[in-house]
């Protein structure tokens, strides 16, 4: 997604702006008629870990020796 705003918009509404980008957004700020700036996600904000991103995708199966019979051989 590519939004067009002016610069008068992107100083008022900067935190919501930076807030709604994703790894394909960019956000072209204009003043006038021009385009002066332009916001984009930094590579190292992209790859910042997500807390909880996980949460309830694994079950752990404290009673499970069935599965095990699988790996007598590595044990």
């Amino acid at each position: 997604m590519s939004l067009t705003v002016t610069l008068g918009e992107a100083q008022a509404q900067l935190p919501e702006l930076i807030a709604r980008l994703t790894a394909d957004d960019q956000v072209v700020i204009l003043q006038g008629d021009h385009p002066v700036a332009e916001l984009r996600l930094t590579i190292k904000s992209m790859l910042r870990p997500q807390f909880g991103a996980c949460k309830e995708m694994l079950t752990i199966v404290t009673e499970d020796d069935e599965h095990l019979r699988d790996f007598v051989e590595y044990m």
